[in-house]
């Protein structure tokens, strides 16, 4: 029999200012407040106490980071407690002198830390500079348990990869959240803003198809410059796109956000359409697990060189 359980999960896309501290107290307000309209399980964007700051490299702005757990869990604990929610909350962790990762942090409705997921790919692209700051994660892919359902945390760049979807939703995950911070480079965004803002739904709703899960993206809103600890970057900043969204496991965009607004968006997670998607597009069922070792290869050359006996050893038929 299907499991019928339900849950509502909320996406907290928000504007960061120059003060972490009052960031922070913004973000507790719209947690309260996903509380108060019904939501099980809160998420907020990437890297939500400042402004984005890797848009320049500043060795100053390592002073940012926290132990985990640390202050801000402590505080997003207590938050939970009092709410009971489950709290899924990016930050930028001090693991040790010198180490660093871009950490999303699941804590359940007891306040107690669920699960810690650092971040697995780090993108370096211009005012995007996070391997500057960020060593990349080494706890993997994982699914936890909330007192609500399953669900995997992963971060921002991660979205475009299939392989760390795919790895989530097989231990069980039945939503995947992804807290994020993406935007325009404001010269390209009249040739490039609706493109890219299409391809980034587009590859996370092809998520929730190829595993019949839920996906939430939540990203923040706003033109920044990286204001953080008195500093700034050149140029003309970010102007993040916003755009959040819910998925459901047939792609189905069931909540979104405009690109310029504060917005708590809601949704509802049906375990009983996860069970139902599955049964008609059975991709689990069907996945050829005995065919898939090349995909652990940073790109299979011999694709090209088809051998003198054409029986090439790596390529097996469907």
């Amino acid at each position: 029999m299907a499991d019928a359980r339900k849950y509502t999960v909320g996406l907290v896309q928000m504007r960061m200012g120059a003060d972490p501290e009052a960031n922070f107290a913004s973000a507790v307000e719209r947690i309260d407040e996903a509380a108060r309209r019904g939501a099980n399980i809160v998420c907020l964007p990437e890297l939500f106490r400042t402004q984005y700051f890797c848009q320049c490299e500043e060795l100053a702005l390592f002073d940012l980071s926290e132990q985990i757990p640390g202050p801000s869990t402590a505080r997003l604990a207590e938050v939970a407690r009092k709410a009971r929610v489950a709290i899924v909350a990016s930050l930028f962790e001090r693991r040790a002198p010198g180490l660093y990762h871009n950490t999303a942090v699941t804590l359940n409705a007891e306040g107690a830390i669920a699960g810690v997921y650092r971040k697995m790919h780090i993108p370096d692209d211009p005012l995007y500079h996070e391997k500057y700051y960020f060593a990349p994660g080494d706890l993997g892919f994982q699914a936890v348990d909330t007192a609500f359902g399953r669900v995997g945390a992963l971060v921002c760049w991660d979205q475009w990869y299939p392989e760390a979807a795919r790895l989530t939703a097989l231990q069980g995950a039945e939503a995947l959240f992804y807290p994020t911070a993406i935007g325009w480079h404001p010269a390209e965004k009249e040739a490039f803003g609706a493109a890219q803002y299409d391809a980034w739904q587009t590859v996370q709703r092809s998520h929730a198809i190829a595993n019949g899960v839920y996906v939430a993206a939540i990203n923040r809103v706003g033109v920044e410059h990286g204001d953080v600890l008195g500093n700034r970057a050149a140029g003309q900043g970010i102007e993040f796109w916003g755009g959040s969204f819910l998925a459901d496991p047939f792609g189905r965009v069931i909540a979104q956000a405009s690109h310029d607004t504060e917005e708590i968006l809601l949704g509802e997670v049906d375990l009983k359409l996860i069970e139902e998607t599955r049964r008609n597009w059975p991709f689990l069922r069907d996945r050829r697990i005995d065919a898939y070792g090349g995909i652990t290869s940073r790109y299979l050359d011999q694709v090209n060189a088809w051998p003198a006996d054409g029986d090439p050893k790596w390529a097996l038929s469907s």
